[in-house]
C-alpha cells in the first residue's frame, strides 16, 4: 500500500496564501511484470518518503505572526537585472558542495527555508519557482518581457548543442541564486534577538550549493545525497523553531496544476515533479530515488571517467562546450562538458522523469544543483586552458530568442538575462566568475597547477592515469620487481566508497602485474586509453533516450540494465519528448570510456594486455549495445538515426606530479561498432 500526497492551499482570514496538505485516498500499488522486480526497493523507499508525510502532512513552514507580514508575497524589490551578489569582506562566497552546506547549520536551514519559499509563491510572480525554471524550456513563458521571434514561441530561452551552452547557464543560475539570496535575507531577519546576528552573519555569505556527481561519495552514502532522495519531508530549525516541512528537494509541487501548459503525457497528469515515476506513466505515480541513487552510482565510474578525459584531453573551448557536430574526423574531439551533463540528466530523471526532458527539467530541485556543478566544471576547465573561448558558431538549433543558423559568438546577448535596464549580458562578460560574487574552492585564488592537483584528487579513482602517483601519499600499490614495476595491494583496504565490479581500484588485484597495463620507455610511463565514440541524431526518437554498452550478454528486460555489474556506462541522449520535441534532427556527439572496465577484464586474465592486438578481438566478441527509450521500451540499433559508434584509442602518458595531468596522443579509429 502506498500514501499518495497532494500539497494544496489556502487563505486565512489575512488573505495570503498558505501552504496545506490534503491526503488522497490510499489505493494498492499496481505493477507490473517489467515493473515487478523494484517492488521491494521501491515499498521500502516508499515507507520511508511517505510514511511521515502521512502523519503529519507536508507544509510549507509557519512562520507564526510573521505570516501578517505577507509571507509568499513578499516583493523584495527584485528586479530583472542579474547583478553580482554582495562581497563579503571584499571576497566572492565560495558556493559549496551540497553535503558541506548541510554540515553548516544556519545555511543549510536559510537555503532549505528560501527554497520553500520560492516554490510556494505564486505562479504568477516572474520569481517564483514556477517561472525561473520556466525560463529554460516549458511552458514557454515570456519572461522580463524578452519577447521571442516570430515562430519560435513556446520552446524556452536555453542554449543547448551551442557554443553558448557553458556561457548562457551562468546567468541563469545567478537569476536563480540572487532569487534566493534576497529570500534568505529576509528569513535571517525574522530570528529572535538572541541568534539574529549569528544567523544574518551565515545569511551574508549564502551561495547556492552543487551536487558533484563526478566525485566519490562518502563511505556508505550513494552519489545522490539523502537530503535530496531520502524523504519527502524534512525538519528544519527557523525564527519558529524546528518544524517539519515539505523537503524542497526532493519534490517541486506546481499550484496550481494545468495540465494543458504541460501537452505531452503523462506530464499533463502529474502536480509534481518525478523521478524515475512509480507505476511509470500512471497519474498517482511516486518518484523512487532508491532506483536512481543506485543507477547514478553504477554511472559513477564512466562519469567520472569522461570527466577526467576532458580535463586532459580537451583543450578547445568549442569542443570541451558542447555536442553539436564537431568531431570533423578527429576520434578525440567527441566528448563535450555538455554530452556529459545530458547523461546526468537522463539518468538523474529515470524513466519518464521531468529532469530527463529538456522542456521539463528545470522545475526538478534537482536541476539547480546539477547545473551548479557544472558550472564549476566550466570554471576549473577555464583556469586549465584559459586561452580559448567562444568563437564564431552557427547554432543548430533554434530558442526563443534565436533563430537556428545564427552565428553565436562572444557578443551575442545571452536573453532573458539584462546585465541594465536595456542591454543583457554577453560571454564577453560573464567569462569570470567572479564578476557574480561567487566562486568555487577548487579555483578561488588558484594557479593551474593547484586546480589540476585539485582534479587528480577527486576524479581519477577509475583511470590507470595516477596509479603510480596514488602510491605515493597512499600505498594502494607497492613496489614487486626489481625493475620498478609496481603492482597494487591491499586496495580494499583504501576503499572510501561503495565498491563497483567494473571500478578496477576498488577490487582486490594483487595478482594483477602492472606491465600488463603500462608499458615504459625513456619518455615515462604509458597505457592505452579505449573509448567508444558515437554520433547520433539527437531527436532520433522524439523522446530522451539511452544507449547503453555492456561487456557480457544482456537481458531483453530493460529495467535491469542499470544494475548489470557488466555494465560499462551510458550515453544518455537529452532531448524533447512527443510534441516538444524539436524537428530538426541535429547531430551530436559523445563518448563512453571503456578503459576502467577493460582494466577489470585484464585483472579478471580475460584480455592479456590493452594494445589494439588484445582488445579489437575482444572487444569485437563482447562489447554489447543496447538502446532504450525513458520509458524503457527497447529500440533496435536500426531504428536509431544517424547512429553511429566507432571504437577508438591513444597512448597516454602518465603524470610524474600531482599538479600535472596525462599526455594523450592521437586518438585512432579501431573499428566501427555500428556503421
Amino acid at each position: 500500500m502506498i500514501l499518495d500526497f497532494e500539497p494544496s492551499s489556502h487563505t486565512d482570514t489575512s488573505g495570503f496564501a498558505l501552504p496545506i496538505a490534503s491526503s488522497r485516498s490510499i489505493r494498492p500499488l499496481r505493477t507490473s511484470t517489467m515493473e515487478s522486480i523494484y517492488a521491494f526497493v521501491l515499498l521500502v523507499s516508499l515507507f520511508l518518503s511517505y510514511g511521515l508525510a502521512g502523519v503529519y502532512g507536508a507544509n510549507g513552514y509557519d512562520y507564526g505572526h510573521h505570516t501578517k507580514l505577507g509571507i509568499y508575497k513578499r516583493d523584495f524589490g527584485q528586479s530583472s537585472v542579474v547583478g553580482s551578489l554582495p562581497l563579503v569582506d571584499g571576497q566572492p562566497q565560495p558556493r559549496l558542495e551540497i553535503r558541506d552546506l548541510e554540515k553548516d547549520k544556519d545555511q543549510w536551514n536559510l537555503y532549505i527555508l528560501a527554497l520553500s519559499w520560492m516554490q510556494y509563491t505564486p505562479q504568477d510572480s516572474p520569481f517564483s519557482w514556477y517561472q525561473i525554471a520556466g525560463i529554460h524550456g516549458a511552458p514557454g513563458l515570456t519572461w522580463g518581457n524578452v519577447a521571442p521571434l516570430p515562430g519560435n514561441d513556446n520552446i524556452g530561452y536555453c542554449h543547448h548543442v551551442s557554443i553558448l551552452f557553458p556561457t548562457w547557464h551562468r546567468p541563469y543560475l545567478v537569476l536563480y541564486e540572487q532569487t534566493l539570496y534576497n529570500i534568505v535575507q529576509y528569513i535571517a531577519s525574522l530570528w529572535p534577538p538572541k541568534e539574529l546576528d549569528r544567523v544574518q552573519k551565515a545569511a551574508r555569505k549564502f551561495r547556492i550549493p552543487y551536487w558533484d556527481w563526478a566525485a566519490a561519495p562518502p563511505a556508505g552514502e550513494s552519489v545522490l545525497p539523502l537530503s535530496i532522495s531520502g524523504s519527502s519531508i524534512i525538519n528544519v530549525s527557523g525564527p519558529n523553531g524546528i518544524q517539519s516541512i515539505a523537503n524542497p528537494l526532493f519534490s517541486y509541487g506546481f499550484r496550481p496544476f494545468n495540465g494543458s501548459i504541460f501537452p505531452d503525457s503523462p506530464y499533463n497528469k502529474w502536480n509534481e515533479t518525478k523521478r524515475a515515476p512509480y507505476p511509470t506513466t500512471d497519474p498517482s505515480a511516486v518518484s523512487n530515488n532508491s532506483f536512481v541513487a543506485s543507477s547514478l552510482d553504477n554511472h559513477l565510474p564512466s562519469y567520472q571517467q569522461r570527466l577526467y578525459n576532458l580535463f586532459a584531453n580537451y583543450p578547445n573551448y568549442t569542443h570541451f562546450s558542447n555536442e553539436g557536430w564537431i568531431a570533423l574526423n578527429n576520434s578525440g574531439t567527441y566528448d563535450s562538458i555538455e554530452s556529459l551533463h545530458d547523461s546526468v540528466h537522463t539518468i538523474g530523471g529515470g524513466g519518464w522523469g521531468h529532469l530527463a526532458i529538456i522542456a521539463y527539467s528545470a522545475f526538478d530541485p534537482l536541476f539547480f544543483l546539477h547545473h551548479a556543478n557544472v558550472d564549476r566544471i566550466f570554471a576549473m576547465w577555464q583556469i586549465i586552458h584559459n586561452d580559448t573561448y567562444v568563437v564564431p558558431t552557427a547554432a543548430v538549433f533554434a530558442s526563443h530568442t534565436q533563430n537556428q543558423g545564427d552565428i553565436e559568438d562572444i557578443q551575442t546577448p545571452l536573453k532573458p538575462f539584462f546585465v541594465n535596464d536595456t542591454s543583457f549580458w554577453t560571454s564577453d562578460m560573464v567569462r569570470d566568475h567572479e564578476t557574480f560574487g561567487y566562486t568555487y574552492s577548487e579555483v578561488n585564488n588558484k594557479t593551474r597547477e593547484e586546480v589540476v592537483a585539485a582534479v587528480n584528487r577527486l576524479y581519477t579513482d577509475y583511470t590507470p592515469a595516477t596509479m603510480f602517483l596514488k602510491s605515493k601519499p597512499n600505498p594502494l600499490v607497492h613496489a614487486s620487481q626489481s625493475d620498478g614495476v609496481q603492482t597494487s595491494k591491499n586496495v580494499a583496504e583504501h576503499n572510501l566508497h561503495k565498491p563497483r565490479v567494473m571500478a578496477w581500484q576498488h577490487q582486490s588485484i594483487s595478482h594483477l602485474q602492472t606491465g600488463v597495463i603500462f608499458t615504459a620507455n625513456s619518455n615515462g610511463k604509458f597505457y592505452r586509453e579505449w573509448l567508444a565514440n558515437i554520433e547520433v541524431n539527437k531527436h532520433a526518437l522524439n523522446s530522451s533516450f539511452s544507449i547503453y554498452f555492456f561487456l557480457g550478454d544482456v537481458t531483453d528486460d530493460s529495467s535491469s540494465w542499470q544494475n548489470l555489474d557488466y555494465l560499462v556506462g551510458s550515453l544518455g541522449v537529452f532531448a524533447g519528448h512527443g510534441r516538444s520535441a524539436r524537428a530538426n534532427h541535429g547531430k551530436i556527439t559523445g563518448t563512453v570510456p571503456l578503459t576502467s572496465a577493460l582494466v577489470r577484464m585484464a585483472t579478471d586474465s580475460h584480455v592479456s594486455s590493452l594494445e589494439p592486438e588484445d582488445i579489437e578481438p575482444f572487444l569485437k566478441t563482447s562489447l554489447h549495445l543496447r538502446i532504450a527509450l525513458l520509458d524503457g521500451t527497447v529500440v533496435r540499433v536500426s531504428e536509431v538515426d544517424g547512429l553511429r559508434i566507432s571504437i577508438a584509442s591513444s597512448l597516454v602518458a602518465v603524470p610524474t606530479r600531482e599538479d600535472q595531468l596525462p599526455r594523450w596522443g592521437k586518438v585512432e579509429p579501431s573499428f566501427d561498432l555500428v556503421a
